[in-house]
Formats: C-alpha cells, sequence, structure tokens
C-alpha cells in the first residue's frame, strides 16, 4: 500500500449542531463494529455536546445496503466493497429494489479472497477434474439466503463452475459465521470448503489437506460482466504448499449512506475514516499486516477509491488531499 504524500491536511471537521445518527455494522462482535465504534466515538468529538450515535446489529452485507438504501440507518458498513456496485442499477441479489441513491464515504482495506478447497483425498485439484469425477462432497460454506454474501458468492462460483453438489449425491453445510464453517473442516465433517476470511490463522492449521481450485477465467468474466465482483490472486506460499491461483475478490468495508446524508456529516465521516486511522490500526497492530482482518497501515488516498460513486461531501475530503 501506498504511503500517505506529505504535505497540508484537510480541515478537521467541527458541527455545532448536535446530531443522532443510526449506524449499522455486523453481528456485534466482529470487524464492521469495531469500525462504527470508531466512527462514532471519533465523530462525537467533533459535534454538538448531546450528540447520540446508535450503532444497530446486523449481518453486514446485502442487509446492509438495503437498510441504508431504504432509509432504515444513515450508516452502515458492508463487506466485500465490489458486492454493493449491484444495488446501484438492481443486478442480482438487488434484482427489482435498485438503490441509485447510495454513497460511499470511504473504504477500510480488508485483503480478502473468496476460496474454493476440496480435501486432497478426493484427488482433484482444478473444476474440470472435479466436474469429470463428480465426487460426493460434504461443502462447507454460509448461508444461501440471498442476503449472506458468502453464501451467495460460493453458489455463484460453484454454479457456473457446473459444480452439482446435491446431484452428485453430497451436502451443503452451511452455517452463517466463517469459525463455524472452519470448525466442520477442522474436525472432518467437511471435504470441501467455500469461504474467505483468508488471513484468519484457521486456515494454516488445515490448510495443507486440501487443493485450492483456480476458479476458472470464463467463470471470473461473468461474475464481472453480470455482477461487477473483481478477481484477485492468492500468492504462492499462502495456504501451505499451495501454489499462486485466481479466484473472487472478497475484500474491503465500505461505509456506505445515500445522497441526502448532510454534507458536511459524510465529510466528517471520510475526515474521521482518513485522520484518526491510528485508532483503528492500533486495535491490529498485533498482527502481521497480511494476516490482519484490517489490512493496516491505512492510505487515505485508497480509501477514497470507491467502488459506489463517493458521496459529494465525501469527495470533498479525498479531494483536498497532497497528491503523490
Amino acid at each position: 500500500m501506498t504511503s500517505t504524500p506529505a504535505g497540508p491536511r484537510p480541515r478537521e471537521p467541527r458541527i455545532g449542531r448536535s446530531l443522532t445518527l443510526h449506524l449499522r455494522g455486523d453481528w456485534g462482535g466482529a470487524n464492521l463494529h469495531r469500525v462504527c465504534g470508531w466512527i462514532s466515538q471519533e465523530l462525537t468529538d467533533r459535534c454538538g455536546p448531546h450528540t447520540r450515535v446508535a450503532i444497530w446489529n446486523g449481518r453486514g452485507f446485502s442487509d446492509s445496503v438495503r437498510a441504508v438504501g431504504r432509509g432504515e440507518v444513515h450508516i452502515a458498513l458492508t463487506t466485500p466493497a465490489a458486492f454493493a456496485a449491484a444495488a446501484l442499477d438492481g443486478r442480482g441479489a438487488y434484482e427489482g429494489e435498485g438503490f441509485p441513491e447510495l454513497r460511499a464515504l470511504g473504504v477500510v482495506p480488508q485483503r480478502d479472497r473468496l476460496v474454493v478447497g476440496v480435501h486432497r483425498s478426493l484427488g482433484v485439484s482444478t473444476f474440470a477434474e472435479l466436474r469429470e469425477a463428480k465426487p460426493v462432497l460434504r461443502l462447507a460454506t454460509s448461508v444461501h439466503d440471498g442476503v449472506n454474501h458468502v453464501g451467495l458468492a460460493a453458489h455463484e462460483i460453484l454454479d457456473r463452475s457446473g459444480v452439482d453438489v446435491t446431484g452428485w449425491g453430497g451436502e451443503f453445510i452451511e452455517d452463517e459465521r466463517p469459525f463455524e464453517t472452519f470448525a466442520h473442516v477442522k474436525a472432518g465433517r467437511a471435504n470441501a470448503v467455500a469461504h474467505e476470511a483468508v488471513m484468519l490463522p484457521h486456515w494454516q492449521e488445515w490448510g495443507g489437506d486440501l487443493h485450492f481450485l483456480e476458479v476458472e477465467e470464463n467463470v471470473l468474466d461473468g461474475l464481472w460482466n453480470d455482477l461487477s465482483w473483481p478477481a484477485a490472486v492468492v500468492e504462492e506460499g499462502h495456504f501451505p504448499g499451495c501454489p499462486r491461483f485466481r479466484t473472487l475478490d472478497f475484500s474491503d468495508f465500505l461505509v456506505l449512506a445515500r445522497s441526502d446524508l448532510p454534507d458536511d456529516v459524510a465529510y466528517a465521516i471520510a475526515w474521521v475514516l482518513g485522520e484518526t486511522r491510528h485508532v483503528i490500526e492500533r486495535q491490529y497492530r498485533h498482527l502481521p499486516p497480511e494476516r490482519s482482518p484490517v489490512t493496516y497501515p491505512l492510505d487515505p488516498v485508497t480509501m477514497g477509491e470507491s467502488p459506489v460513486p463517493l458521496h459529494p461531501g465525501a469527495a470533498e475530503y479525498y479531494g483536498a488531499l497532497p497528491q503523490a
């Protein structure tokens, strides 16, 4: 990640009136809620004395996008960032309910991938071999309910790759959060997995027992063309004994609002993200950056690069940053 250029910093916000804001994060104990807490603390310090910020529980996926788009909350976080682009014009999971008024306040970087792995005992190392062998898979992933992005992405990849888990006599083992999925793989209840959070140490415990399948180019192209989901690389050695391969990008936390959020509030939140980044960074510095759920050091310029158009107030902040 590039370092932030030196030079005069954007003006610090001061909002004289007191605000009441509603934010939406994750289930309550994960990274999106941490980011919400960081935003609420630093924003409240710079607003009127009776400012109140509520953080609502959610799931951090399409539910967050809809909550903002429907006006249920002022700000919400969702991951991966790129998946929100389809909501602008009602594609994919948002078919029939587009939200063209969605705007971004910034992106908190998290370098992540969604990967498909199968146990080495199955003797397959590519999707082509998997289609030919048609093994009985007990595939652990997240729930496929149109909200959870992990389950949504896993099924899109498998379906477009010609993998028929149930048709081949297998089953999906579905849970909401990754830790339950990881427990199924570790205990041997699952012989295949499709999931994200690849920086977590759990993958190092049993990743060497899996072949990770490179997603085929036509599948990645289709996901990009149809849904604006980008591809990315997992570098050699990220998993024990695993070569470099391409798969679906699952990166970044997107901070979303609507276009009717007041400009000064949008500017203030973007300023908080960029100028008080040390507050969130220090919560992760006990981890190497490549193994951290937030990929520090944060770079304000990069945080302004969003798959959803920036709110004009946020754009004012990112536009005032010193340029390299």
